[in-house]
């Protein structure tokens, strides 16, 4: 009809957010890259694709530039500038299984703090209640399903422990839907640590549902109903059509199947009001600081974050600090600075591959997700994190003793 839309997310109750079905992330993504990409075409900025950042320069105190590495071919470069800034998204992958893609793995923010520069809030992190529960030891990722999902579908568990009925065979009588029956003011737009934590609560209670009774209903039968299978097509359509390629089951007639998840980190670099970290001419911006969200993000408020930070805040602030640049001139690569961030990369790669253990680094970072999401995720208490302090420290010695790191640095190499 050419009017905006919005509805209602966790933890809200009225409808203060717009979108776009199920892709509001992807569009404004999609208009990132053309933007992007309009830069490039003009010459005005030059892509590196399937680069890491391996350290950070400082010279006279300020942010130079980055040692980088072609993730492809092994080379190590060099990269000058008057400032650095850090778009690289959260640490959620320290749990392993996450919403957030393999290589999203915080590196660059953790790098920039052995630097110097202050972290804030690292304990904040976000457990993701609708995303499709771990199907076997063989996923190194989960899948997101899209948070509106919670305004028209109820979820559930049954009522009795280690219930093998289908879902459809189980009677109203005999399901609990345990947010509409704790939380009736919110129903099941309760704000996601809450949601979270009562799945948990739920599933270790022995209330789980699907093969590894890691996962509760999320039903949408009563907004069929109510509203008509048209208009629940129309709102979530290409979301259940992506559901039934990746499980086979057509979420119109039959419960999703959905289970927390790790997804988004609140905590971040330290910046200030113009987004400079405590390292003089190096931003961060979007989920790589921790400015914004408090202790539990509110849904949608990331794409916010990222469109306020990229488009408002650091054009306008980041020239506070250009401008006292103007006289500096190119920033040359062949300084003892860049010599020493070079040289330090280099010895940490042969430091890594000079281990020659037994233990995979897949095993390693697994083990660190188990002990991750069982003491340091949705529910933490005195005597957990005791344990997963020391339970860390033992799969710390054992990285460094003990891990097997295939290949060379001389090219493609996913374990490093």
């Amino acid at each position: 009809s050419g009017y905006l839309s919005n509805r209602s997310f966790g933890g809200v109750l009225v409808s203060r957010t717009f979108y776009a079905r199920g892709q509001t992330g992807q569009q404004l993504l999609m208009a990132t890259y053309q933007a992007m990409m309009k830069q490039i075409k003009r010459g005005t900025l030059t892509q590196f694709n399937r680069h890491e950042i391996l350290d950070f320069v400082i010279v006279d105190g300020k942010a130079r530039g980055v040692i980088a590495r072609n993730l492809v071919t092994g080379e190590i470069s060099r990269h000058s500038a008057h400032a650095v800034v850090l778009g690289t998204g959260g640490f959620g992958k320290i749990y392993y299984l996450s919403t957030l893609a393999m290589n999203s793995n915080g590196s660059a923010t953790w790098r920039a703090h052995k630097k110097g520069a202050y972290f804030a809030n690292p304990s904040w992190t976000q457990i993701h209640p609708t995303a499709l529960p771990q199907a076997g030891d063989h996923q190194s990722k989960l899948t997101l399903m899209s948070e509106s999902l919670r305004n028209d579908g109820r979820i559930w568990v049954p009522l009795k422990k280690d219930d093998e009925r289908l879902p459809n065979d189980i009677p109203d009588e005999d399901r609990d839907y345990y947010l509409e029956r704790r939380y009736p003011a919110f129903g099941n737009l309760v704000p996601r640590d809450v949601a979270s934590r009562a799945a948990k609560e739920r599933m270790d209670a022995g209330h789980g549902v699907g093969k590894l009774k890691n996962a509760v209903y999320l039903d949408f039968r009563t907004a069929i109903n109510k509203l008509g299978i048209d208009l629940i097509k129309e709102r979530y359509g290409n979301l259940f059509t992506m559901y039934k390629k990746i499980t086979g089951i057509d979420a119109y007639k039959e419960p999703m199947k959905i289970s927390p998840a790790a997804h988004f980190s609140m905590g971040g670099l330290w910046v200030d009001y113009e987004l400079g970290t405590t390292i003089p001419g190096l931003y961060a911006v979007g989920e790589a600081n921790f400015a914004d969200h408090g202790a539990n993000r509110l849904g949608a408020n990331s794409l916010l974050q990222a469109s306020v930070d990229g488009n408002f805040v650091l054009p306008n602030t980041i020239s506070n600090f250009l401008a006292k640049e103007i006289r500096t001139g190119p920033i040359p690569t062949d300084t003892p600075e860049f010599d020493k961030a070079e040289q330090d990369v280099k010895d940490l790669l042969d430091k890594l591959l000079a281990i020659k253990g037994k233990t995979p680094v897949d095993r390693i970072h697994r083990a660190l997700g188990k002990i991750m999401f069982k003491e340091v995720a949705m529910a933490r208490n005195e005597k957990g994190l005791i344990w997963a302090i020391e339970e860390i420290k033992k799969l710390r010695e054992q990285f460094w003793t003990d891990v097997a790191i295939t290949g060379d640095a001389n090219g493609m190499n996913s374990d490093l």
